[in-house]
């Protein structure tokens, strides 16, 4: 092993090379809160989870009581802008050092979420929705289209339904080896765990706190990424 080799390993310490999937762990927390804080305080729409967005969608235009279309429509519209901007996030660094994409998408979600939340606390009790869900679904839709493009496995923090089919199907009870198995029980926990204090906040708090909570995970996540993307750049 030459010097520079020694230089290079020494540049990111060994316990710090794979913080990555702690990083993708919390936003998945993030998620559970922000699963929460939309459906119930937002008028029954989804700003991270679009299958159940779509779905909620056919609801209200169906007529279905305590639906909006137009509330799903905006949630919808933001979380795509959210996502193109990801894309153009990632072109834009593409001959960059990728710690310096990965950190720069972890923290302009902490910025969207953080506006969302000063906007809920100045305007307590829902009187500016909209302006909440388009804030929050450009925060989602830039995180799952750098979460697609960082490609890590069984780590999408947002979805669930391919980690439990995983989990099921790569199960000893299907005649599989369980690959995985901690990681993809760790999503769920960790999902269930943020949607559990996003409804307790939402309930007995409102919007504000859960949305502070969100922010807090999101800068956590951000402060993460940057070790962890430098390791795998």
């Amino acid at each position: 092993m030459t010097a520079s080799d020694l230089g290079r390993s020494a540049a990111v310490p060994p316990a710090r090379r794979d913080l990555l999937p702690a990083a993708l762990t919390i936003l998945t927390f993030v998620t559970g809160l922000m699963d929460a804080i939309s459906y119930l305080g937002m008028g029954h729409v989804f700003t991270a989870n679009m299958t159940g967005n779509v779905a909620i969608l056919g609801f209200a235009a169906a007529g279905t009581p305590g639906f909006s279309v137009l509330a799903s429509l905006v949630a919808l519209a933001a979380f795509l802008a959210g996502a193109v901007g990801a894309g153009r996030l990632a072109g834009f660094f593409r001959n960059r050092r990728r710690e310096r994409w990965v950190r720069t998408a972890f923290a302009t979600e902490a910025v969207l979420l953080a506006a969302a939340t000063a906007v809920a606390f100045a305007v307590p009790g829902g009187g500016a929705l909209y302006v909440l869900i388009t804030l929050t679904g450009l925060a989602m839709g830039l995180r799952n289209g750098t979460v697609r493009k960082l490609a890590v496995r069984d780590m999408t923090t947002t979805v669930l339904t391919l980690t439990l089919t995983g989990l099921a199907a790569d199960s000893s009870l299907a005649g599989g080896s369980n690959p995985g198995l901690g990681r993809r029980l760790l999503s769920v926990v960790t999902m269930l765990a943020g949607a559990l204090l996003g409804a307790w906040l939402v309930l007995h708090h409102g919007l504000g706190w859960p949305l502070l909570a969100a922010t807090a995970g999101a800068t956590a996540a951000t402060a993460l990424g940057r070790p962890a993307a430098e390791a795998r750049a």
